[in-house]
């Protein structure tokens, strides 16, 4: 049974990837065929990145970008605290030094979680007070 489930859309992330695919598929009818493969590219990352949901139940934090092809799940007992942050660069999956593995579709209000191991990744959101909340209400 899921006790939170939230879905964040990636309305500026699908507006970018769509507006530069269609650019670059009519460039690609009218300059350069390679052009296509790019707004092919463009277009793929923009539908699996459309949106991000984040999802507790079962004992497990889990989230998942757009249809759920890309998907992660950690064990809330490994989780030692949740707290809101702010991140400084908004889309997909990356690298931070400060938050560790960053996931966000939208916007710079995140959470960090912190496991037990000491590692932590950051899960972007538009209600950070909510699932931290949320986490700590299952952790503790």
């Amino acid at each position: 049974m899921k006790t939170y489930s939230h879905t964040q859309k990636g309305t500026a992330i699908v507006g970018a990837m769509l507006l530069f695919g269609v650019v670059l598929l009519i460039l690609g009818f009218c300059v350069a065929k390679p052009l296509f493969i790019t707004a092919a590219f463009l277009l793929i990352v923009g539908w699996l990145f459309h949106s991000m949901t984040v999802e507790i139940g079962e004992g497990t934090l889990s989230w998942y970008f757009g249809s759920g092809l890309i998907n992660k799940r950690v064990a809330l007992s490994e989780i030692v605290s949740a707290v809101p942050v702010k991140n400084r660069s908004s889309w997909g999956i990356h690298w931070s030094p400060r938050l560790g593995w960053l996931y966000n579709v939208s916007g710079f209000d995140a959470v960090l979680v912190t496991l037990r191991s000491g590692s932590k990744f950051t899960l972007g959101t538009d209600e950070p007070t909510v699932l931290v909340q949320a986490i700590l209400g299952h952790i503790k």
